[in-house]
């Protein structure tokens, strides 16, 4: 599963539009991986955190092909992520973009970005510092 979900990840980012009418089923294929408890196990992290990164890649390959309503809640639900932090930088580059755009479901889940925001940047945080100032960046604009 974790596997699986990085490739389609990867896959949408280098193909960008060209797979942008694979989508749905793409979509449909990870979507499962959100359901399940990250209190199960490293492995079970590990592909939620995969799955995660995989639906940011395709919004930031082409955010038109996401139905964001009903993608981005379950996003931001799977978030911080607790086992693959090396997917942190792709997972906030995705919601910074969203908000930059000023893109109305991101708008419209402040309070949900605010929360994962401040939990990326408290003390014993493994996001990258980098990662970390950008958050604090944007965090007044969720207020």
């Amino acid at each position: 599963k974790r596997n699986a979900a990085f490739c389609a990840g990867v896959s949408c980012e280098g193909l960008g539009e060209a797979i942008a009418a694979q989508y749905p089923q793409l979509l449909q294929a990870i979507s499962p991986i959100f359901s399940v408890d990250p209190a199960q196990g490293d492995a079970t992290a590990a592909a939620l955190d995969n799955a995660a990164a995989a639906v940011s890649r395709m919004i930031m390959a082409s955010p038109g092909n996401v139905p964001m309503a009903q993608v981005l809640p379950a996003l931001l639900k799977a978030l911080p992520l607790k086992n693959d932090m090396t997917e942190n930088e792709t997972v906030y580059k995705c919601l910074l973009g969203l908000l930059q755009m000023n893109q109305p479901d991101a708008i419209a889940n402040k309070a949900e970005l605010r929360r994962i925001f401040t939990e990326a940047t408290s003390e014993g945080s493994k996001v990258e510092e980098e990662v970390q100032n950008k958050l604090k960046l944007a965090l007044p604009a969720l207020s």
